[in-house]
Parts: structure tokens; C-alpha cells; sequence
């Protein structure tokens, strides 16, 4: 018998009188493990790719032009070690799940992040995607413009990913700026006095005013954007509730000390304030000057000397991911809210040297490695203290449970309760597109107690 997908195939070849949303209704009534709670999203996201033997998948005893000089740790659970860089994940291993067989095509860090997170094989270098992302496809399919809350944040957005055709008003809330700075603050969230929101609802009403004297038949669709686009903003220029959530202030110090006084921790506290307020979606990206000179995990020869790169930044990273897993789980929050941390790819396995393109000194580093990338899941209910898939002895190849992008992405779609196996959304053209390119199949177990 076809699943969904092939029936909505074959209706779409073969019923061409039917519109998009006929066919759609035609999928089966099947339940297909869809979660009943409004479940969240955080990635913690390490631009550029961070190498997977310095921190998930190390090799200690691999050859010394593989290994580097740093050894494993044992966790708290027999038998998963990782590097000894990160002794605060090994206290938490017991939370968390690792996944050492993810495998894509993207060498570049475009077609990396556009393959992550569309599914679609991409190899020239786009700087934004032809297909939306995971995360503005959730956004478009749960979008309601009388939240209080944006639905998807971006504190320090993912870059080269995007809504594509389903517009704007599926793209992130934007936060920039580093949230352990005393004059951190978020523009356009939360005016602190009814004159100014008496002031505010005058402009909208006048703004609207005008546009319907300037409204055409064929301008609807487009002006019916813009208008969603509108109520949001008037949500979040007059509400009280987001100006609180984004209020890291309002955060216990000893709470703030425990993820760190910097740019990374607050990043990562402020995404748990946003998805304990209620925000659906939330990525922040670990980059900028605690990654070193050019800002990022992309640790070729030519850019960092990887070893005292991953030393110096590993310490604010293993904090801040550490205190986000535990704040997450002593809040209760462990079965609604799936945290993933990962980059675009691993790194290769055998070091190269050059010299750097700052200093001139010659320094050894690792290349772009999408044969193989490690990942870090907690929460979202999945069963936890387990290593997932595996590598060679080098850390080269996956010799153990493969792993496909439009799987890790049918992981999370079903726990964010969307059917991505049969579910579709329309072009510019009025074609529909599913959500994954290719089928994909949930990772079994990354998939939530019942």
C-alpha cells in the first residue's frame, strides 16, 4: 500500500483538477506520532564546523597526525568518552545524546548549512537558500499573528538559510549584540508607557487607512502579507510579555554566573528564556571574538591554530551548552524543548599545516569534513546516555549507522508535531514542495517516550 507520500505523488500526476489543498486533504487519517504539546526548538549552532575530534568523536588512539594533543574523558555514563575539552558535558552525559554518523555533500559552509536544514543537495555556493528551512517552515505551518511572542527567534541568526518563497514574515526575530553587555538591549520589543502604545495603535490605524485607498486586485496577496506582518509588530511594540522574556536582567546573577558572563553563556540563557516564555523556535550562533582572529569554528591552518583555538574557546562553550541542558531539565522543560548543538560538518581527520594568513607563523589546523559530523541532542523526551552511529579509527568515515540530512531533519519535524513525510507547501509557482526532498526516517532513537 503507498504511504502518504507516494498517494499525494500519484494525485498530483494523476487528478489535475484538484487544487493543493483538495489533494492535501487526501492524505491519510492515520496518526502518525504527532505531539499534542506545543513543543520548542533551541540550536546552539558553531558556525564554520567545529571538529568533531576535539569534541565528540575524539581518537586518542589514532595516529599523532590525527589525534592532536588532547585525550578523552570518561562521562557519567559507561563506556562514552569525549574530549577532554568539555568536562562539564562528561558530568551531563546522562542528559544528552550523541549522534557521531551524520553525512551530507556540502564542502563549503553555504551548501553545508543549506543542506543541514533544507534537505536539498545543494553544491554551488548560494548565500541564500532556494528552499525555506526547517525552521521557517515550522514557523509558516504553526503561524498565528496574534501571538504575544515571535514564534522563531535568531539570537545571532544561522546564516545562509532563510524562508525562501514564503517570505519575510517567516524569518527569524532578529537579535544581535551581545546579551553580557550592560547596554544590551532588544529594539522594537515592549513600549513602557500607554502613551507611547496609544501613539503607536494611531500610526497603525492611519497606516492602514492608506493602504486601503491604494489597495489593488492584484496587490492582495502581497498587502495581506504585509499586514500580518504589521499586527506582529503591533504584538510586540505594545505587548508587556515579550519586553519581559527578552529582559535578560530579570534573570537570577547566580543563574547568569552558571552559563557564564559572556557572550555565549547570555546567548544561551536567553534562549531558554525565550522557549520557557513561550517561543517556539530559537538558534544562536556561538561565533565572533571568543572563537578566535576570524570568528568562527573554521579552523583551517590559515585561520587558527586549531589546538589552542579549541582550547581557549572550549571553555565558554562547554559552560554555557552544559548550563542549558542543566537549567532545561531542572526547570521541567526536558520534554517539551529539543536542544541539537552541531555545525555545518566535522573536520578532517589528518592535520594540515600553512601559515597563518594573520601572523605568517606556520600552524596546524583541520579542513572541511562533511563524510562525517557529530551532534548533540538533549531533551524533547528522547531517551538519553547514548552514542548513536560511529566513525572509523581515524574519525574519517562512518562505519556505523549512516545518517542522511533529511533524517536528522524528519527528527526534528516529528517532534516539532509536523508530518514531513507527507506534507507539502506551495512555491511561487503553485507547486507543492514537501518538506523533505527525499523521504527521511525519524532516527529511532531520538524519537520521545510515550
Amino acid at each position: 500500500m503507498p504511504n502518504r507520500r507516494e498517494f499525494l505523488r500519484i494525485g498530483l500526476g494523476g487528478f489535475g483538477s484538484l487544487s493543493l489543498p483538495q489533494l492535501l486533504r487526501l492524505r491519510a487519517a492515520a496518526p502518525v506520532g504527532e505531539r499534542p504539546e506545543r513543543t520548542a526548538l533551541i540550536v546552539v549552532w558553531l558556525q564554520g564546523g567545529a571538529s568533531h575530534l576535539e569534541t565528540y568523536d575524539p581518537k586518542p588512539a589514532a595516529p599523532s597526525d590525527v589525534r592532536g594533543p588532547y585525550n578523552s574523558i570518561r562521562t557519567t555514563v559507561p563506556g562514552i568518552h569525549i574530549s577532554e575539552l568539555l568536562p562539564q558535558h562528561a558530568r551531563l552525559a546522562q542528559r544528552f545524546t550523541l549522534l557521531r554518523s551524520m553525512v551530507h555533500t556540502g564542502f563549503c559552509h553555504q551548501q553545508g548549512n543549506q543542506q543541514m536544514f533544507t534537505g536539498h543537495p545543494i553544491q554551488e555556493l548560494k548565500q541564500r537558500p532556494d528552499h525555506p528551512d526547517l525552521m521557517t517552515i515550522t514557523h509558516y505551518v504553526r503561524f498565528n499573528p496574534r501571538r504575544s511572542l515571535p514564534a522563531y527567534v535568531g539570537v545571532n541568526p544561522i546564516p545562509y538559510i532563510g524562508a525562501a518563497y514564503l517570505g519575510q514574515a517567516h524569518e527569524p526575530f532578529v537579535v544581535t549584540g551581545d546579551p553580557n553587555a550592560p547596554s544590551f538591549a532588544v529594539p522594537n520589543i515592549g513600549l513602557r508607557s500607554a502613551q507611547e502604545v496609544d501613539r503607536l495603535n494611531t500610526r497603525f490605524q492611519l497606516v492602514r487607512s492608506l493602504d486601503q485607498l491604494r489597495r489593488q486586485v492584484d496587490e492582495m496577496e502581497r498587502r495581506r502579507g504585509f499586514d500580518v506582518f504589521q499586527t506582529q509588530a503591533l504584538e510586540l511594540l505594545a505587548g508587556d510579555r515579550a519586553r519581559q522574556a527578552f529582559d535578560i536582567n530579570q534573570e537570577d546573577p547566580r543563574i547568569r554566573d552558571r552559563y557564564g558572563r559572556n557572550n555565549w553563556g547570555q546567548r544561551c540563557l536567553l534562549a531558554r528564556r525565550l522557549v520557557e516564555a513561550g517561543v517556539d523556535l530559537v538558534t544562536t550562533s556561538l561565533d565572533g571574538s571568543l572563537c578566535g582572529r576570524v570568528g568562527n569554528w573554521d579552523d583551517h591552518a590559515v585561520n587558527h591554530h586549531i589546538f589552542d583555538a579549541m582550547k581557549s574557546r572550549c571553555q565558554y562553550f562547554d559552560q554555557a551548552v552544559s548550563a542549558l541542558i542543566e537549567d532545561l531539565h531542572q526547570r521541567g522543560l526536558e520534554r517539551r524543548v529539543m536542544v541539537v548543538v552541531t555545525g555545518e560538518f566535522g573536520r578532517t581527520p589528518v592535520i594540515s599545516y600553512a601559515a597563518d594568513s594573520g601572523s605568517g607563523v606556520r600552524q596546524p589546523g583541520r579542513d572541511h569534513w562533511p563524510r562525517a559530523t557529530s551532534l548533540l541532542f538533549s531533551g524533547g523526551g528522547i531517551p538519553s546516555g547514548q552514542v548513536i552511529g560511529g566513525t572509523d579509527r581515524l574519525g574519517g568515515d562512518v562505519i556505523d549507522r549512516r545518517v542522511g540530512v533529511c533524517d536528522f531533519l524528519a527528527t526534528l519535524y516529528r517532534h516539532l508535531g509536523i508530518d514531513a513525510d507527507s506534507r507539502a507547501v506551495t512555491d511561487p509557482l503553485g507547486r507543492p514542495v514537501f518538506l523533505l526532498p527525499q523521504p527521511g526516517q525519524a532516527i529511532p532513537e531520538l524519537i520521545a517516550r510515550r
